[in-house]
């Protein structure tokens, strides 16, 4: 059995930036469950599915696979043996990533999987609903979260970098959207496991956070 490390949080807290350097720093796997369900929502829009038709996502399910490997520390995610670790991070993908991930059926299809990882390695898993549904007995939860502004701040700056047109109202506009849907849905909300620790990243650089996390890890690990 591993020890396990559940991070979860609201789109744009950093969690998957934050995750990779503090799996790095501890040489844990990192399972970045959300590129996961972004695989599939991409093969979803690819297919032209409609999510609301039970009979059609259950075909479309049917024909997609997800999986994930390793290569030089990095986590690349295949769709049907395609490396889309590249094509996952439009706004296009997180709005269906958002809309399909809440679907019991496209759940069910990557939970065993992400639970097989943590039951024979040390991971740090990091998602939506790691510390209260994947793995509700993780030896460390954390719920990293940051305010509205800053987390669009900072993916307006991310994609500002890649020359992409954007704009910052829209982008805050869709970030509270997507936490208003993510956190009332009826399948896995959004919620802070009542024994996570909460951290605010707001005011904090990722090198703050991934060292409170690691004192987190070794005041656990003392304890065992």
């Amino acid at each position: 059995m591993g020890f396990n490390i559940a991070i979860d949080g609201p789109a744009g807290a950093g969690k998957s930036t934050i995750a990779k350097r503090a799996a790095q720093e501890l040489s844990f796997i990192y399972v970045d469950t959300g590129a996961m369900y972004r695989a599939i929502a991409l093969g979803l829009l690819r297919r032209g599915t409609d999510i609301e038709d039970e009979a059609a996502l259950a075909a479309a399910l049917d024909v997609t696979e997800v999986g994930i490997c390793y290569m030089d520390g990095e986590q690349h995610v295949y769709l049907n043996g395609e490396d889309v670790s590249s094509l996952i991070r439009t706004e296009r993908v997180s709005d269906m990533t958002s809309r399909s991930s809440a679907i019991p059926a496209v759940r069910a299809k990557l939970t065993d999987l992400q639970r097989e990882l943590a039951r024979r390695e040390n991971v740090l898993m990091d998602g939506r609903d790691i510390g209260t549904m994947i793995l509700p007995d993780a030896d460390l939860k954390i719920f990293l979260t940051a305010s509205v502004e800053t987390r669009a701040r900072r993916r307006y700056l991310e994609q500002a970098q890649k020359e992409e047109n954007c704009s910052l109202e829209e982008i805050e506009k869709d970030i509270r959207e997507r936490d208003y849907r993510d956190s009332h849905r009826e399948t896995a909300p959004l919620r802070q496991a009542e024994d996570a620790v909460r951290i605010d990243s707001s005011e904090m650089t990722i090198e703050e956070v991934v060292a409170e996390i690691l004192r987190l890890v070794n005041e656990r690990r003392g304890c065992l």
